[in-house]
């Protein structure tokens, strides 16, 4: 979702081709054969394979919100710090939580917990203003918005009777938005349909 919404958010058309983890196509493990999505190839010497990556490739294209708060020296590196944490720290939790609460496990309050401070700070910060990095969307509101939504789906009624006032309305107007529903449109598998399909163009 992530590689999607930067392709959108940047207005960057690709060819898209849909496909199931479970029939990788040879094409993909030649362009990239740690064999995860997403991959972006931009040109034969030039492939892209980290959903950040491929947000920030597209965004230094074309920025057309200021996602990137190109007029603070200061906001990138932040975003990015938050981004690491959330990726190195917070996701491993999350899956965690998430095997908890699937397999009933006994363990699943204190793997909740665990993800919890990190929950926290983004109420915190969502306290002081409407999205994460201030008064307008950022590329963090963007990058985070997959594990967020994840989150809030392990246990929705806890999530909505948690002290989250500021993360549930941030996330609600995320979730209803045309754009992630355009992110989250699916698309035939190329593998057997032999279809491919212009994505990011925002004429469509």
């Amino acid at each position: 979702m992530r590689a999607r919404l930067g392709l959108l958010l940047a207005e960057q058309p690709v060819m898209l081709r849909a496909i199931t983890m479970d029939k990788k196509p040879e094409e993909m493990l030649i362009a990239s054969p740690k064999g995860t999505v997403p991959v972006l190839v931009v040109d034969p010497k030039t492939v892209i394979d980290e959903s950040l990556d491929i947000m920030l490739w597209a965004l230094n294209r074309n920025d057309p919100q200021n996602l990137l708060y190109s007029d603070k020296a200061d906001a990138l590196p932040e975003m990015l710090k938050i981004i690491e944490e959330n990726d190195n720290e917070f996701k491993p939790s999350l899956e965690k939580y998430k095997r908890s609460k699937r397999f009933h496990n006994e363990a699943e309050a204190a793997d909740r917990l665990a993800c919890e401070p990190f929950i926290q700070r983004l109420e915190s910060r969502l306290n002081q203003h409407e999205y994460l990095m201030g008064a307008t969307p950022s590329l963090l509101d963007y990058a985070l918005l997959p594990f967020v939504r994840q989150f809030s789906k392990v246990n929705r009624q806890l999530f909505r009777e948690g002290p989250y006032t500021n993360l549930q309305g941030w996330l609600d107007g995320q979730l209803q938005s045309r754009l992630f529903a355009r992110a989250m449109l699916k698309y035939p598998f190329w593998l057997e349909s032999g279809e491919e399909f212009l994505f990011g163009d925002n004429s469509q």
